[in-house]
């Protein structure tokens, strides 16, 4: 038996934050807030003090709320009762964990994935979401939701060189040649939750579904705060506008941005299981 001055054992149900570290680089910009949501000593009710401080709504301007997985209906899809209701069911693990993290990071963005959902489960005719097939639409904002990252580049010319590089395949020429824009002139930013819970326990062949956007001057002047705010601000502008993000989207193996994985050498890039040539078309 345990001696009667050993510690209580820590929170089951919080349990799974102790695997997330907040030191890796693609987590810096939402390293302090998701370090300040996991200390926090009921981080439910931390998740909802953040919401309620920054005001933050879905997309009928509802004020948004984490609430237990059981509020969610018997055959009701998830997006439509986000969308409905402004409540986001939440269980205790990782994935629902950081999908409220990214709510609170990129309230705008995460607001208009969901008009976007909605609006195609009510084009179907369901609300259960089982429609099949699902449709081109709803799949590419599911798979932004959970799987993207956002690659920001300095509208110029070099800027431009290095989209072409990554759209083609280039990894070398990107990743290796034009090392030195990233930092300076192109930065990665993660969004997907599923993604951002892979990279708990990384690995080589992690891939996002990438947003390229092309950024103006001014934005690599701005702060990290100021940056996040542009970054939600114009991509949830673009969704609105566009209405879709089919055929939008190019893959990006993570730890290949420089800074992000050790030994990035040119054999680690020569690693075609990973760092895939394009398909001929």
């Amino acid at each position: 038996m345990p001696s009667s001055d050993t510690p209580p054992l820590s929170d089951p149900a919080a349990s799974f934050l102790a695997a997330i570290d907040w030191s890796q680089p693609w987590l810096q910009p939402l390293q302090q807030l998701g370090r300040r949501l996991s200390e926090a000593a009921d981080w439910r009710q931390a998740l909802n003090a953040v919401a309620q401080e920054r005001n933050i709504r879905n997309y009928l301007g509802l004020p948004l709320n984490f609430v237990a997985q059981g509020e969610l209906p018997a055959a009701t899809a998830y997006e439509a009762f986000i969308g409905s209701s402004g409540k986001v069911p939440t269980r205790d693990n990782l994935h629902d964990f950081l999908n409220a993290l990214i709510w609170l990071s990129f309230p705008a963005i995460k607001a208009r994935l969901n008009a976007l959902q909605a609006a195609e489960l009510a084009k179907a005719g369901t609300l259960s979401g089982s429609s099949k097939p699902r449709g081109a639409a709803r799949d590419a904002a599911t798979i932004f939701d959970e799987n993207a990252a956002v690659l920001l580049v300095r509208d110029h010319s070099a800027g431009q060189t290095l989209i072409a590089a990554l759209r083609n395949h280039q990894w070398s020429e990107a990743f290796v040649a034009q090392r030195q824009l990233f930092g300076a002139d192109a930065e990665v930013w993660l969004f997907g939750h599923a993604l951002l819970e892979k990279l708990v326990r990384p690995y080589k062949a992690i891939t996002a579904h990438t947003l390229v956007v092309s950024a103006p001057e001014f934005y690599f002047a701005l702060g990290e705060d100021a940056r996040r705010a542009w970054i939600d601000d114009h991509i949830a502008a673009d969704l609105a506008q566009q209405g879709s993000l089919v055929g939008r989207l190019t893959p990006l193996p993570v730890l290949g941005v420089p800074g992000w994985c050790a030994s990035q050498d040119v054999d680690f890039y020569a690693d075609t299981t990973v760092f895939r040539p394009k398909r001929a078309t």
